[in-house]
């Protein structure tokens, strides 16, 4: 049975933390049966990262939003996106001539719709008092209680920085800039895959085998990096291609520190999975949640559409 404010809760832009996160996907597993919610692992703060997966397909597809605290509006944009595939499904309706039904005859799709719930707290309601790290995580923070522009997880490292990727060449970096310790943005940890989060998807990914691509959501900026370090194949220049004319979002290569330890990065060269990072939306971060529905309707045909293109 539908729970009775799905259409409400999955598409009305507002803030998502790990709480109304939960509360929309307990709405969209109760509503749709084939719709399976999983747990990818626990964060740092000991709190469940979401799993959703649909379909029963031998072609594999994931997508990952949230890597960084502010960017958490893209976790609207794949609650959407699972309501809409969900709704589709249900009402047998196609998504231009796409059908989603015979899409998820062929396919699995794997969603993780937000990787970091510690950050997003922090980011929307700042550091609790019961927090066992607060006075480290202040001190981070520049002594302020003011959160608005934190990236990192619960202890200060950046999630797409901590993936085994150019790692010890970017932990160079960090020495001779002076960046070289725990904060809201740009740190990358101890060692590759040594948050729980990055830890968890990374053996998810492995685990998985074979996954035919990934998606992943930040913002901002209207582009398409998919490279990850090396020259492409012509498979995945394919690919980017066709999400760049269906989104409208150019395609770039990353310069400087974005070059190194991101989850598209690793995926590439470690992996060899065909992957692709979206920055989506246009603006400073952190965009406001009230631009989310024109990010999602911009977005929405090549969210349904990427699996078809691998």
């Amino acid at each position: 049975m539908q729970h009775p404010d799905l259409k409400k809760l999955c598409t009305a832009p507002s803030l998502l933390d790990k709480e109304a996160l939960t509360e929309r996907i307990d709405a969209l597993t109760d509503s749709f049966s084939f719709l399976h919610h999983g747990i990818l692992g626990q964060s740092l703060l000991g709190q469940s990262i979401p799993l959703l997966t649909i379909g029963n397909g031998r072609h594999k597809c994931l997508y990952v939003a949230t890597h960084h605290a502010m960017e958490w509006i893209t976790s609207i944009l794949l609650i959407r996106f699972v309501y809409d595939l969900c709704q589709s499904v249900r009402d047998h309706a196609k998504i231009g001539n796409l059908s989603p039904e015979r899409l998820l005859e062929t396919h699995t799709l794997y969603i993780v719709p937000m990787l970091n719930p510690d950050g997003v707290a922090y980011q929307m309601h700042g550091v609790e008092q019961n927090n066992p790290i607060r006075d480290r995580v202040l001190q981070m923070n520049g002594g302020s209680e003011d959160f608005s522009h934190w990236q990192a997880n619960g202890r200060g490292v950046d999630l797409n920085h901590n993936y085994d990727a150019g790692f010890w060449e970017y932990k160079r970096m960090e020495r001779e800039n002076g960046t070289d310790c725990a904060s809201p943005t740009k740190y990358s940890g101890e060692a590759p895959e040594s948050e729980p989060e990055t830890a968890a998807l990374c053996n998810f990914i492995r685990m998985t085998r074979p996954l035919d691509g990934i998606l992943s959501l930040h913002t901002q900026g209207e582009e398409i990096f998919y490279e990850g370090g090396l020259t492409p194949t012509a498979r995945t220049k394919r690919i980017a291609r066709c999400l760049s004319r269906v989104a409208g979002y150019k395609l770039s290569r990353t310069t400087g520190s974005a070059s190194y330890g991101g989850l598209t990065d690793w995926c590439v060269q470690k992996e060899g999975i065909a992957s692709f990072t979206l920055e989506c939306g246009r603006g400073k971060n952190p965009l406001p949640h009230t631009d989310a529905s024109a990010i999602y309707c911009r977005l929405r045909e090549a969210l349904f559409l990427f699996p078809t293109m691998l």
